[in-house]
This record gives structure tokens, C-alpha cells and sequence, in this order.
């Protein structure tokens, strides 16, 4: 296992120095592999990546959520479901009475051999933060592939069935929007109820909460804004559209990335370009305390404080 190293971002990016508050949550990246590859992945995750966290690693994510007493679980990926350590992992947490978000694609719900997954999160009482880019078939084909909206209305409603969604039922099912190319999202209130009215009206699907998140300049998206022309000009919009007050909630603050390998990062924008948390490593956290470490920050920083502003738990703002 070798210790990452930084990629050069060029000049001073100009965004304002920032320092770690108290940790609250671990997320962590169990692997890169995902039956989609949407455009907008700043992952670059697909079904033939390999990249998967081994056993040893993973063994230490229960005892760091209790030494650091954190809170929260977050597991993302690819598709986090598909690492066969996932449920194990999950099971610990829960255990240990740690909130545990698995941020789902829908169609991993349909996938051969996870026919029980939507049962088991619902059993697990697991919140599910879900992919759905858009209400529009058009739309979210255009971002995911074709077939892919009506297997994600397919997921929703196994999700609703199990109480997902449900008033009362304890069970979370956030969804998560993400624009159509170089914009910013519209307010998220508004187009929270846009989505509410649409899924109920057209496909009897409910859900808690709407996420709107910015699409990162990295990875796949960052490619094709490059392929368009269109790249400078979206760091240019991220740049004049900065909002100081974002800068006290953005998650980097209360959060810490990890990648499979078990290395620490900022943030998961971070950790996709190669700009790691001082070369520290996730066993470093069973003693280590890392409240009031500097935050690496570069050009992309602009997308999480952008209008709105723009975090894994949706926008900053109203």
C-alpha cells in the first residue's frame, strides 16, 4: 500500500483557508466498481473498475466510529452494495448505534443476487440517500443510460413498500438531484416540491427529502465540460457565483473521506484528485483526534459554496 500523493492544481486557487471542526462523520468510499457509469460521476465509477477495500481495512472502520465517537456511517462508491464486506459492515455500525447512510443508484436494487438488499436496509434501518438527477425520463437517461429511469421508479417503489418514505415509519429515503451540464441547481426548495408533486402524481412514489448538489469540475464531468469547450467558462461560474457564508457549513468541516485503500481526504473531491489529508491513513484515527487540522482547498472548492452551496447533505442555503 503506498501513501497517495497531490496532484498540482496550478496557481492559488484563491478560496479562503479553512480548518476541521469536531469529526462527526466517516464516509468512506468501499470501492469503484458500479453497474452504471453516469456522465456526471466525479468518481469515474463503472462496472470495470476493480478497485475494492480489503478485509483488514475494513475491520478497522467499526473500531475508528468508536474511538473518534462518531456518529455517522456514510458509504458511497461506485456502488457501495456491490463490495462483498457491505452487509458485514452495515450490521457493526448499526450495532454500535451509528446512523449509517448507504447512498444507493436505484438499479443496484435490481441487480442479480440483490434481490433482498432494499429488505435488508430496511431491516438494518438504514437511510438511503438515492440518485434520481431528474423527474424527466429524458433527463436522467441523458446523465445514466437508457432503461435506467424506469429500474430507479422500480427501486423507489420496492423502497416505499418496506415503509421507505412513509410517514412514521423511521425509514429515510432521501433522493439527490444533480443539474443537466454547466449550471448551477435551481433552488432546492422549489424543485423539492417539483419532484414530490411529479413522483406521486405520475408513479405513486414518495420520498423525505430532495438534495440538490452542484456537479464537481473532476473526473468524467470535468472531461466532457473539456470536450465541449465549456470547461473554464463552469470555473468561472463556480468562482463569481462564491458565497462567504457557505464556508460554515460546508462538509468538509464535521467530515472526513476515506478511499478503499483506507486513506484519509477532506473530502470525496479530494480524495478523487489525489489531494490527501496530511498522508494520514484511517488507523491513524484510532488515536488521532484530527479537530483543527488545515483543509486542503483548490479551484473545485467553488462548487460547494457556489449559490446555494452544495454538500453531500444537499444545499447550504435557502
Amino acid at each position: 500500500m503506498s501513501t497517495p500523493t497531490g496532484t498540482d492544481l496550478g496557481t492559488s486557487p484563491g478560496f479562503p483557508s479553512l480548518r476541521r471542526l469536531d469529526l462527526r462523520t466517516l464516509q468512506v468510499n468501499i470501492t469503484y466498481r458500479c453497474n452504471q457509469a453516469c456522465s456526471h460521476c466525479h468518481v469515474d465509477a463503472s462496472p470495470s473498475r476493480t478497485e475494492s477495500m480489503d478485509d483488514a481495512t475494513l475491520a478497522l472502520i467499526p473500531s475508528v466510529l468508536q474511538a473518534r465517537g462518531l456518529g455517522c456511517l456514510d458509504l458511497t462508491g461506485g456502488a457501495p452494495e456491490l463490495h462483498p464486506g457491505f452487509r458485514g459492515l452495515v450490521r457493526a455500525a448499526r450495532r454500535l448505534g451509528v446512523q449509517v447512510i448507504d447512498r444507493c443508484n436505484l438499479t443496484i436494487l435490481l441487480e442479480p443476487g440483490q434481490e433482498d438488499l432494499a429488505a435488508f436496509l430496511a431491516a438494518e434501518g438504514v437511510t438511503v440517500v438515492a440518485s434520481l438527477p431528474c423527474y424527466l425520463k429524458e433527463n436522467v437517461e441523458k446523465q445514466r443510460g437508457g432503461g435506467v429511469f424506469a429500474r430507479s421508479i422500480e427501486g423507489l417503489r420496492r423502497l416505499n413498500a418496506l415503509g421507505y418514505g412513509q410517514p412514521d415509519s423511521g425509514l429515510e429515503l432521501d433522493l439527490v438531484y444533480n443539474p443537466q451540464g454547466a449550471a448551477l441547481p435551481p433552488p432546492q426548495q422549489a424543485l423539492e416540491a417539483d419532484y414530490r408533486r411529479v413522483l406521486w402524481q405520475e408513479y405513486g412514489v414518495v420520498f423525505n427529502r430532495l438534495y440538490a448538489l452542484a456537479n464537481m469540475p473532476i473526473q468524467r464531468f470535468s472531461a466532457a465540460l473539456a470536450a465541449s469547450g465549456q470547461l473554464d467558462d463552469y470555473l468561472a461560474l463556480l468562482r463569481a457565483s462564491h458565497r462567504p457564508a457557505n464556508l460554515d457549513q460546508v462538509m468538509c468541516r464535521q467530515l472526513i473521506s476515506v478511499d478503499w485503500q483506507g486513506w484519509l481526504y477532506d473530502c470525496d473531491f479530494n480524495q478523487q484528485l489525489g489531494l490527501p489529508a496530511g498522508g494520514r491513513h484511517l488507523r491513524d484515527l484510532l488515536q488521532r483526534d484530527p479537530a483543527g487540522d488545515p483543509i486542503q482547498v483548490a479551484a473545485h472548492c467553488f462548487g460547494c459554496t457556489a449559490g446555494s452551496g452544495s454538500s453531500c447533505g444537499g444545499a447550504l442555503a435557502a
